[in-house]
């Protein structure tokens, strides 16, 4: 999600479902452990103890692992629907 010309929080919200417990939290490793390559830390990191929606802080870039019910009930494409959205499914 693009929310660039809608706050300044950020430049990208990426969003992504995951499975399981174990699933979100390979997802987050991995997207870690990728982005340390092109030295790219996180600024911040919240909810990786519970695993139900964690939030990984590269300031223009925030990513939001949810698991199937907590993705439902927060709806991000509802709370940014005025942004640009682009969907990714593979």
């Amino acid at each position: 999600i693009y929310v660039n010309k809608l706050t300044s929080l950020t430049d990208i919200f990426i969003i992504c479902t995951s499975d399981s417990p174990p699933q979100s939290r390979a997802i987050t490793n991995h997207i870690k452990d990728e982005l340390v390559k092109y030295n790219l830390k996180p600024w911040h990191i919240e909810g990786y103890q519970h695993l139900k929606w964690i939030l990984i802080d590269y300031v223009n870039i925030v990513v939001h692992i949810f698991d199937k019910e907590s993705r439902k009930f927060y709806n991000f494409e509802r709370l940014w629907a005025d942004a640009i959205i682009e969907e990714i499914n593979e």
